[in-house]
């Protein structure tokens, strides 16, 4: 169990540290681009940043739903909450914005609210891990006294 937390805990800093990336580095870079250099760096961005949220992203919720059948308790179902808000945000607000960017639908004004949208991923994120990374610390320095 304290190794599967720990993977837990370990994605968790993987995703927050990748979205304060976005947030302050990537997302806010996007409206320097002339137009066509924005298309032409935005596909390739979406593929390669793909390559590492969508497996990131899905530990993350296997990891919440195997804690949740495992013990079902208020922190892993907030937990589970959490994570169901960050992929509403990131489906209903982040990936219509990054079509817009492809379609060429006002490419600098989906970029410039990329940046104000995220920052309900990036502060649940953040949220995410704390709580998680204090449930392991929590657990372990348990085990660590009690055994």
């Amino acid at each position: 169990m304290a190794t599967l937390l720990f993977l837990r805990v370990l994605v968790d800093f993987g995703l927050v540290v990748l979205a304060w990336l976005v947030q302050l580095v990537i997302y806010p870079s996007f409206r320097y681009y002339a137009v066509a250099d924005l298309l032409q760096w935005h596909s390739k961005y979406m593929t390669r940043i793909s390559i590492v949220v969508i497996p990131l992203m899905t530990l993350q919720l296997v990891f919440a739903i195997y804690f949740l059948i495992q013990l079902y308790n208020v922190l892993n179902l907030i937990n589970l909450v959490l994570i169901f808000l960050i992929w509403l945000s990131t489906f209903l607000q982040a990936v219509p914005l990054h079509k817009n960017i492809s379609l060429k639908i006002m490419p600098h004004a989906s970029a410039i609210k990329l940046v104000k949208i995220n920052w309900i991923r990036t502060i649940l994120w953040t949220v995410l891990c704390i709580v998680n990374s204090l449930t392991y610390m929590g657990y372990t320095s348990f085990f660590v006294n009690n055994c």
